[in-house]
């Protein structure tokens, strides 16, 4: 794959290179895309998929090609993420906001053992802890959906 390529997916079409939380944009643009996707859970798990291999393989290019570790101009673990935290919720304005920032905070706090993952290096390690975060933001909107008899 071309360099070029690497650049726009991992970017996630250049958003990370905003000068301002770039994490943040990427996550709002993973939550619109959430939106048009929600009514065709074959399309979600899809799409959903192909961003998460992509992300696997382009995060560790990326490295490699900004000589950095885990720089912040890669973004696809977050769009991966927070379409993990979304997966087979109700697509309501409550529950995208309520996730989002369930998400972000997850994401930023790294609860024991996703703050293990960032050491694992490379595309995995870019990986592992926003998906670990949409992981762990999902079971809890789904824990409080049911709770509150939502679903």
């Amino acid at each position: 794959m071309s360099n070029n390529f690497i650049r726009l997916v991992s970017t996630f079409f250049y958003i990370g290179y905003l000068p301002a939380a770039p994490g943040t944009a990427a996550s709002v643009a993973g939550a619109v895309l959430y939106v048009l996707l929600s009514q065709s859970l074959l399309m979600y798990l899809t799409v959903t998929s192909a961003i998460i291999a992509l992300g696997f393989y382009v995060s560790g290019k990326m490295e490699d090609l900004t000589k950095q570790k885990d720089p912040s101009c890669i973004v696809i673990d977050e769009v991966a993420g927070i379409l993990i935290t979304f997966f087979m919720l109700p697509m309501t304005f409550p529950v995208v906001i309520t996730g989002f920032f369930l998400f972000r905070a997850f994401d930023m706090f790294k609860i024991y053992p996703v703050n293990k993952f960032e050491e694992l290096g490379g595309g995995v390690g870019i990986m592992m802890d926003d998906l670990f975060a949409g992981l762990y933001a999902n079971l809890t909107m789904q824990a409080a959906i049911r709770i509150a008899g939502i679903v």
